[in-house]
């Protein structure tokens, strides 16, 4: 694909993007919640097992693919010649965000192994601050793409 190509498919990629940070920021956000709920159930019964199930599905159906096509695109919008005003300070720190969001998704993952386990990573008092990272984030990154303060 040329770089011609990438100006004239930008609104379509921008838009597929954001759907696909959507899908991706429902998942980061409902997944340390499961893992409240998960807390509160006994370890091998079968409230448990139905929660391995919906983190299981959560993580592998809708976050990790979304996260992948979210990269994807964001690295196809970077390439779009004009999009990105390299002389601005905002895209290190949206850059930095979306990083730690990713570090954030693995956190998650590594802790859904934990729990299929029947281990309890953490506390449900410790996923419910977990359950505000994916939000800060958010804020920081949007702020970042939309004002552009620096």
């Amino acid at each position: 694909m040329t770089l011609d190509a990438l100006a004239v498919a930008y609104p379509w990629t921008k838009a597929f993007h954001l759907i696909a940070v959507i899908a991706w920021m429902a998942g980061l956000f409902y997944l340390p919640r499961l893992f409240v709920y998960h807390h509160q159930v006994a370890a091998g019964g079968a409230e448990s097992e139905l929660f391995k199930v919906m983190e299981r599905r959560l993580l592998r159906a809708i976050m990790n693919p979304a996260m992948i096509v979210a990269w994807l695109l964001g690295l196809t919008l970077v390439l779009t010649p004009g999009a990105v005003d390299w002389q601005g300070g905002w895209w290190h720190l949206k850059l930095l965000s979306v990083v730690l969001m990713t570090a954030f998704h693995m956190h998650l993952a590594r802790a859904r192994k934990g729990f299929l386990a029947d281990g309890r990573p953490g506390t449900e008092r410790y996923w419910r601050a977990m359950n505000e990272v994916p939000t800060l984030l958010m804020i920081v990154i949007v702020v970042m793409v939309i004002v552009k303060p620096f």
